[in-house]
């Protein structure tokens, strides 16, 4: 069986810029599994003498390549990189109660996703109140770290929106 290892990368890259928390692939007589919350990288043996070195996942996701089969897989141990240092992260903040949107309609694209750079005055998610849409414009520049709301979630006055590191 021949891998992809480019195509995993880019899965990898998928599931770390989107709300994803878990992407299962089948083919053949094997199955990939990418999830976000582990420091593990799980490779069968099989898959291991096939595969060429993979880099290692990010902090927040674990992969793992196994058979069909009940095969217990070989575990190994990675070595996360360091996140971004949260002080250089600036906060995009609610101005107020309502609906987050991060499009501007449901068959849309969002705004913004992580890895985007933005300008000032862009706009990056729309809160609904009161049946009113607002278009929520950027008061930082810099690149989108992360999307700390889910769409269609209720937010706070003040609540974390997203984190822009402003040297990005």
């Amino acid at each position: 069986m021949n891998i992809d290892l480019e195509q995993i990368r880019n899965l990898l890259a998928v599931v770390s810029s989107t709300d994803i928390t878990e992407l299962t692939i089948e083919f053949g007589e094997h199955r990939i599994t990418i999830k976000k919350g582990g420091t593990v990288q799980h490779i069968s043996a099989d898959l291991l003498a096939a595969a060429a070195p993979v880099a290692p996942p990010k902090p927040t996701q674990s992969i793992s390549f196994e058979p069909k089969q009940d095969v217990a897989p070989a575990a190994k141990e990675v070595i996360p990189e360091p996140p971004p240092s949260a002080s250089n992260l600036v906060p995009v903040t609610s101005p107020m109660v309502g609906t987050f949107y991060r499009a501007g309609s449901p068959t849309s694209s969002p705004f913004v996703n992580v890895g985007d750079h933005i300008a000032v005055g862009q706009t990056v998610c729309i809160i609904e109140a009161m049946k009113l849409m607002n278009d929520m414009p950027s008061e930082v520049s810099g690149k989108i770290v992360k999307v700390c709301v889910d769409n269609g979630t209720t937010v706070e006055y003040g609540q974390q929106l997203f984190l822009v590191d402003p040297k990005g």
